[in-house]
């Protein structure tokens, strides 16, 4: 209900969401992984899956990035 409610108000928007769950922003046009400042990815999910760096490290094992 709160997932679908946050997609609900975000539509036709740019909204910049800092989330640890990460189900929270699954959804999401645009995902930026940030370490130490700095955007180290970017892309929707599936790219970033497609990736296997940082963001696929998190969502698969909940590791944090060094």
């Amino acid at each position: 209900i709160v997932q679908e409610a946050l997609d609900k108000a975000r539509e036709g928007r740019t909204c910049i969401v800092i989330a640890h769950r990460l189900s929270t922003i699954q959804n999401s046009d645009i995902i930026a992984v940030m370490s130490r400042g700095y955007v180290i990815e970017k892309g929707t999910h599936n790219q970033l899956m497609v990736l296997k760096g940082a963001y696929y490290k998190l969502v698969t094992t909940g590791a944090p990035i060094s």
